[in-house]
């Protein structure tokens, strides 16, 4: 039986397992998906102890970034972000990826919206650089920050910079305008943080849906669910193929849609 998972802490509201059984399914594979939990103190052991059967892991919060000493190899968007979301166990290796940042660009880019110039990002975190590099592929050219501590923001702002984006920091309440806001904070949580003149959210917070900050949004809404059912296929395509940009069967994607709905 070949074994995947999701881990994290805590994990058990993870709906990974529904969409990557949807895909297995379609695939015609009997592989095992679980959710798993998890914390960074238990994760090395973890993985140290998993044998030939296992083909790969899915990370959420917090070990995105705790995963990166244990790999042995990591594509070059993990590096770029800092963060890990996917490991391929590759003959005895350890493969780290990041599709989250595929996952917030397929997400934005399906609402049909041209024009991203101006992003503002709630939260300092691991997918928070997804999106710095997500939004910039989308032609971003200034992001603000929203965070708790702008001391602890300063890899972010490096990232920014990196790519060529004019990065401003503030901490979470007060005022922020932009074209589109991403929220990567928990439960839809904003702090007091107002919005003017802003039209489209994302936030990537799923349960509860809708958070508290989409219900009360005045303008387009995109789920949380969005990015993570694209950086899921894409997590398939992975294990499945060895590569995030693999091919995988047309009728994989509507299917995991489908498990969510």
């Amino acid at each position: 039986m070949t074994r995947l998972g999701v881990l994290g802490h805590p994990i058990a509201h993870s709906k990974s397992p529904l969409l990557h059984a949807a895909a297995y399914r379609v695939l015609g594979l009997d592989w095992e998906y679980s959710a798993i939990d998890v914390d960074e103190a238990a994760l090395a052991g973890f993985v140290s102890a998993l044998d030939d059967g296992w083909r790969g892991l899915s990370l959420t919060m917090p070990l995105k970034r705790a995963v990166l000493p244990l790999l042995d190899w990591a594509d070059p968007l993990v590096g770029l972000t800092g963060g890990a979301n996917t490991v391929l166990l590759d003959n005895g290796t350890l493969r780290g990826f990041n599709t989250d940042v595929y996952g917030v660009w397929a997400a934005l880019s399906a609402t049909g919206r041209t024009k991203f110039d101006r992003v503002s990002i709630l939260g300092g975190g691991a997918t928070a650089a997804s999106v710095i590099v997500a939004v910039e592929q989308l032609g971003a050219e200034e992001v603000s920050l929203s965070v708790r501590s702008a001391a602890n923001a300063a890899p972010l702002v490096a990232l920014g910079e990196r790519l060529g984006l004019d990065v401003t920091v503030r901490e979470l309440g007060g005022s922020v305008a932009a074209d589109v806001v991403v929220s990567t904070l928990p439960g839809g949580t904003t702090h007091g943080t107002q919005f003017e003149g802003s039209s489209l959210l994302l936030d990537v917070a799923y349960d509860p849906w809708p958070s508290s900050l989409a219900a009360n949004w005045n303008g387009q809404v995109v789920s949380g669910l969005e990015m993570l059912l694209h950086q899921a296929h894409a997590q398939v395509a992975t294990f499945v193929t060895g590569s995030p940009a693999g091919d995988l069967d047309a009728a994989v994607l509507p299917a995991m849609r489908a498990a969510i709905a």
